[in-house]
Order: structure tokens, then sequence, then C-alpha cells
């Protein structure tokens, strides 16, 4: 019998199902949570099949087909001489709120049979951030939760205050029975909230088959209604096709990660509201954790695909603009003008008990909306959502330079949230920004790469403001910011001894000194001269940096550096592809090359599809990339990534 991979992930239409291999869930917390989820709540928390008293053996574990859909093959136990009487072959598949889960015992034998099929359900509705490995809980004074039979299945329902959300189970054939299930060593039966079981006798023929289909409904808070998203699979062609002339010679590996890039990113994009109430479609941040909009990670996913679907970017930028901050509000970080770091739609969000609802933690998304919207009317040529977000463009140049900092401070800073984040940049855990010693930066923290996009966000607003908006006295007077952004930054942040830009400035304005993957991001906006931008992007090719596999995020040597940090130097396969599209900026094509080589490699080695995070091991050190343990994917700039590769080979040659 094959061991295969233990667990499956299915996703679809901002759902998701995370089984075991046999297809089932067992409710299990922690880094790696099973169950059906819907925005940010566990729908199904226990979904177990037993066939004639115990839970069929796996011949075939869970494995994706597309769409949605996962198929396995389970039997009883039976050995060379005494062959199983019968095959269980399942088939399941996620849509929008929905799961679909059918059976199909198909017999062996040549003498009639019955066979008894119990599965064991459940629903505890956790919100994903208690399901988390941090070991916080979170009081839920006056919850409910109850169960109700249906004539072919099973409604749970649970209720605290105004939050209502359901979950219904019905099944073709309705069960024989539905029982109450004792999972917990006490007695359910007063209050009906445990699990339940529902029970068939199926008869076989000789030879013959049975099917059990059941259908599962998420009804999450507020509207239950969720839309299905329908991608435009042949968008990728509108602007830039990976076919032109103008493409380098792609390897198959790289056009197989973009393939399935591509893929991911269907099953990642999901439902939004436009800045003028119009439905939209955008690439959510990745799963487990993140099936939401995330502003830095949908800005820069749709920036690597703009040359391939640009609608991509304007769904994105549409839905950022409706969100876009209009108070202030400390316990979410909003301020006006700011974009919006993410959305969750749970329990948890909805009585405040965490900021994430709107939390607008981010130092450099609303740089990135600049820049983003900037290079769509670049790309495109079209001026129409440029002028239709004037107003939001010109609010978000208004925070660069008053509450992001740039007019007090000289640069973008932050202050570390206690009830947030910590750090607000893409390296946003813990430690992520500190000195050589290991030691965390004190803010106000200003980063390195932040500045870079608030370079560019002035510059390219600078010219919708001369090209679009008609506005020859506001371009002129963001390109002076611009220069002298510029200017301050060669001279504070460059560090002599290193050769090198610091990560960051502390609130001493004293320089962060570790030598970290930031600075390739500098490259990528343009705000170091050229002969230092290329002297950067050398050095990023030194071993201690470049792993063969990937750029680290923090160059090994350094007291912080370990392999399975999550920001202290493992790999992310976006941050090189920023740095890869950098690198071309300035005719590094030899380093293009090298990077692009080892992500397309590594990506060969997951299947052609680029996880969220890499270890930070040596290539040399081992035939195949490490894993980081906690790593989503799919993830969507991830996915995104071999696309910007495609760009990087091309713009380096030209």
């Amino acid at each position: 019998m094959s061991t295969g991979a233990p667990h499956a992930q299915l996703v679809r239409d901002a759902t998701f199902v995370h089984l075991d291999a046999d297809g089932g869930i067992t409710g299990t917390r922690g880094t790696s949570p099973d169950g059906l989820f819907v925005r940010d709540g566990r729908h199904l928390s226990l979904w177990q099949l037993t066939v004639d008293g115990s839970a069929p053996a796996v011949l075939s574990p869970v494995t994706p087909v597309g769409d949605g859909t996962g198929e396995c093959v389970l039997t009883p136990e039976g050995t060379r001489d005494a062959p199983p009487a019968y095959t269980v072959l399942r088939r399941q598949t996620v849509g929008a709120g929905t799961f679909t889960d059918v059976l199909s015992l198909v017999s062996n034998s040549p003498e009639p049979l019955v066979a008894d099929v119990v599965l064991t359900l459940a629903a505890d509705f956790a919100d994903t951030f208690e399901l988390r490995a941090d070991d916080r809980h979170y009081p839920k004074p006056g919850s409910t939760r109850r169960t109700h039979r249906t004539d072919t299945g099973l409604e749970f329902d649970y209720r605290r205050a105004d939050w209502h959300v359901r979950t219904t189970v019905s099944a073709t054939p309705a069960p024989d029975d539905i029982r109450i299930e004792d999972t917990r060593g006490e007695d359910t039966r007063g209050e009906d909230e445990g699990a339940h079981a529902l029970v068939w006798r199926l008869a076989l023929e000789p030879h013959g088959r049975a099917d059990v289909r059941l259908g599962v409904v998420a009804l999450p808070h507020g509207d239950p209604h969720l839309p299905s998203i329908v991608t435009d699979r042949t968008a990728v062609h509108s602007v830039g096709s990976p076919d032109t002339a103008d493409s380098p010679d792609v390897s198959e590996d790289l056009d197989l990660a973009c393939r399935q890039g591509l893929a991911d990113l269907d099953l990642l994009t999901i439902a939004a509201i436009g800045v003028d109430g119009e439905p939209v479609a955008v690439p959510a941040a990745g799963v487990p954790w993140f099936l939401t909009l995330f502003g830095r990670d949908s800005l820069l996913t749709s920036y690597f695909m703009l040359p391939y679907r640009p609608g991509t970017a304007a769904g994105t930028l549409s839905a950022l603009a409706a969100t876009q901050g209009q108070s202030h509000d400390a316990f979410r970080g909003e301020q006006p003008g700011r974009i919006v770091h993410e959305i969750r739609l749970g329990e948890l969000a909805h009585f405040r008990q965490v900021p994430y609802g709107r939390y607008y933690g981010t130092i450099d998304a609303t740089p990135l909306f600049l820049v983003l919207l900037h290079a769509h009317y670049e790309v495109t040529q079209d001026a129409t959502l440029a002028v239709r977000l004037e107003r939001h463009a010109r609010s978000a140049v208004d925070w660069l330079l008053g509450d992001g900092g740039l007019t007090e401070h000289g640069y973008l800073v932050y202050t570390p949230d206690p009830g947030g984040l910590v750090n607000q940049n893409w390296k946003d855990s813990v430690g992520a920004v500190c000195h050589k010693d290991g030691t965390q930066a004190r803010g106000p923290v200003a980063v390195c790469e932040a500045q870079g996009y608030a370079y560019d966000a002035l510059r390219r607003t600078a010219r919708l403001a001369e090209h679009v908006w008609h506005d020859p006295s506001y371009a002129r007077e963001l390109d002076r910011l611009a220069d002298e952004l510029r200017d301050r930054f060669g001279r504070d942040f460059w560090m002599a001894e290193d050769d090198f830009p610091a990560l960051a400035l502390d609130g001493e304005g004293q320089q962060v000194d570790a030598l970290a993957s930031d600075a390739g991001h500098l490259l990528w906006s343009g705000i170091l001269d050229e002969d230092r931008a290329r002297r950067v992007g050398r050095r990023l090719l030194e071993p201690d940096f470049f792993s063969g596999w990937a750029i680290r995020t923090l160059a090994s040597g350094q007291r912080p550096y370990h392999p399975l940090s999550y920001h202290r130097g493992s790999a992310w396969p976006h941050d090189n592809g920023v740095i890869a599209l950098g690198l071309a900026r300035y005719g590094l094509a030899d380093e293009v090359a090298r990077v692009v080589a080892g992500l397309t490699a590594a990506a060969a080695h997951h299947g052609h599809r680029l996880p969220e995070v890499l270890g930070g091991y040596d290539r040399a050190a081992s035939a195949r990339p490490v894993p980081y343990p906690h790593s989503c994917s799919p993830q969507a700039w991830a996915a995104a990534t071999p696309w910007a590769l495609r760009t990087a080979l091309r713009q380096s040659i030209r």
C-alpha cells in the first residue's frame, strides 16, 4: 500500500478543505489544522469514515486532480489469501462554501454483501486564530452550539450575540440512522452538541456497486451565499504571451512552473467588492492561514502577473481602494489614505478580539499600491483606472508624507504594534528586522525596502500627474520629494565597511546592520545609483546569500542566521522574484540566470509548485531543497514568481 502524502488540501472559490490521506478530518490544531474552512472559520472539524466497524486502509491517498477535487481509494483490511470483499472509491470536491464527498462501494465478491457504513462528523466553528500553535485562548461569552436532525442529515448551528453560522449536511440516500457519538467521555444526549454519526446498511449485489453522496454547505455569518469565481484562463495571452518573439528561451521546467503557478492562482482567486461597489476577483494570499485579501501579497502578486494578466491588477487596485483608510483607529492601525494589510471575516475579528477585521499595520502596501497603479497604466496604456483612482492615489501620497513619516522622519517608519504586528514590512515576524548580533531594531523603524518603494511610488505618481491627471505642478513636487529621498537614503543607509545598504534605521537613526535580502528590492525600485546597485546585485549571489536554490533572507555566518527561521535565513521565492526584476533592471543577466535556474530547479522538486518558503540550506548539502515546515502552499506570490522570473529573463537580455 502507498504511504503517500499524509495530508491533502483542496481549494476553490474562497473555500478550502484540509484532509487526511483517507479523506478524513480529525479536528487537529496547530501548524496544520484540518477541516473545512470558509471566511476564517472551521465549518467541519470531524469527518471520519468506518466500514464494518473499522477505518478502511488507504490504497491510494487523496490526490488533487484539479478544480478543487481530490480522489482516493480505500479498502477494508485483507490478506493475500483473503482479499478485501469490496473497495471504496472516494471523490471529494470543494466549491463556493460547499464540500461534496461521494463514496462508491464496489463489491469484489461473487456473493451478495451488506456493508455497515458510518460517518462520524462534527463542526466546532473555531476561528482560524484559535487554531494556531501559539496557545492563545479567546473567551466566547454566551455562545451556544446546537445540532438539528433533518430528513437527509444534520444541521450544525452556532450563535454568539449577533453572530450566527451554520453547516448543513445532507446525504443521498438518506441515512438509515443518526446517532450521537460520545467523543469526550461524557453524556452528550442532553445538550445534543457533540459528534454525530450517520449510519447506512448498504446492500451490494455480486460485483455490484452502491453510492452515498454527501453534500455539505457552509453558511457563514452575514451574507451566506458565496459567489463562484470564474477566472479568464486565456487572459494570460491578452497583453504579453509567453510565446511572443521577444521572450527568451524558457526552459521546460520554468514553463511548467508558470503553468502550475497559473493553476494555483486560479484556485486562490476570491471575490471582493471594488471601489464603486462592483464585484472584482483578487488573489488571496494563500492557504491555510491567508485565504483573504492581503494588501502587500495581493499587490506584488498582481505586479508579477501584470504583463500577462492585467485584469488581476485592476481588481486588486479597486478592492484596495475600496478599503483604504478613512479615519484614525489605533486598535487596527487605520489612518486616512493607508492601504489595508489584511481583511478578516471571522468571529474574533467581528467582536474585535483581534484587530484584523480590517488591519492596516503595514508600511509598504500604500507605496506598492501607487507603484502598481502606474505600472498598470504603463503596461496597458489605458488611463481609465488611473483616472478613476486619482483621489485614492493622492490620498495614499498624503499618507506617505503624513502618517507614513516622510515629512517628519525623512523616511517611511513604523512603530511596533504590541496588539498586532511587531514588524510591519514583509518580514513581519518577531526579530526579523535585526542587527548582526541578533537584537531586534527598536522603533520607529525605517526598513530599507520601504524607502525604495516610496521613491518608486513618488516617481511613478509624478508620471501619472504629468500624463494622465494633467497636473504638472504636482508632478514637479513629487519628483522633488523623490530626489530628496534618494539623496538622504544614499547618505544614511549605505554601510561603507560592508559596501552594502543597512537593513533599516532604528528609532535613534542608527543603522540596523544585518546583511539581508531586502537590499535586492532596492534594485527593483531604482533608489540606488547604478554603480552601487550593480555591486549589491553581485553581492547577493555570493555563497553566504545564494544557497544554490535561492537568495536567503539573511546572509549566513551572521549570529541571527538560521536556515529554518521564517525571515532570518530561509529563502522566499517571491523575494527572489523581486530581486530578479531588480537585477534585470541593471542588466545583470548572468545573475538573473542563476536565480532563475536555482528557483526553477527547486520548483521541479515540488511538482513545479514553488512553496511560500524554502529552508536556507546550501544546495551542496542536500540533493533536494529542504522544505520550510510551516510553509503555505499554494501561496499567491510564490505561484506568481515563475512569471516574474520569465519577465526578468526577457528584460535582462534587452
